[in-house]
């Protein structure tokens, strides 16, 4: 129970990629964490790829930084629909200012990139959207999991243990 009162949130929207909202949230509730599904709206039922349903606890737009110790962006055609929300924007552009943990994976880098938190990082993301984070201003590594500081990125659904790995490592040791 190494995560015990520290505080997630698992961003959440339409055509999510199932294990990448699910297997975070599993694995940091063992660990003792509090996660809670932040999305555009809450109380909103948004559905996976296949179908999944998961229900938001919150708003992004009604809670700031100081909320939470992390925030994990999971990947699957989500991204493209959270990047074009404000509130999701502004939660992860101040939880980085704020030097909280981010977990992206997979296509989850476009919300890096819109929210401006990659300029001068070294990150990873689904090949597809190299070109995406290289012109925000990051360094791409195609490694199964890059940390960088506060920030925690990988590649696809096969890198989740990789991912979680690091994710509850850094949590762990983060004040």
């Amino acid at each position: 129970m190494r995560l015990i009162g520290k505080r997630v949130a698992v961003l959440v929207e339409n055509l999510y990629q199932e294990m990448e909202v699910w297997y975070p949230y599993y694995r940091l509730q063992e660990a003792g964490a509090e996660v809670e599904f932040v999305g555009p709206r809450a109380g909103v039922t948004y559905t996976s790829k296949l179908g999944y349903p998961c229900t938001s606890d919150l708003a992004a737009h009604a809670i700031d930084a100081s909320r939470f110790d992390a925030v994990v962006v999971p990947g699957g055609y989500a991204p493209d629909l959270l990047r074009r929300d404000q509130g999701v924007l502004d939660l992860v552009h101040e939880m980085n200012e704020a030097g909280k943990i981010i977990a992206a994976i997979c296509h989850a880098g476009w919300v890096l990139v819109s929210a401006k938190v990659l300029e001068g990082r070294t990150a990873t993301c689904f090949a597809a959207i190299k070109d995406d984070i290289i012109n925000a201003g990051a360094k791409y590594l195609d490694e199964e999991v890059v940390v960088d500081g506060n920030l925690v990125t990988s590649r696809t659904p096969h890198d989740l243990p990789a991912f979680c790995r690091e994710l509850v490592a850094l949590l762990a040791g983060h004040d």
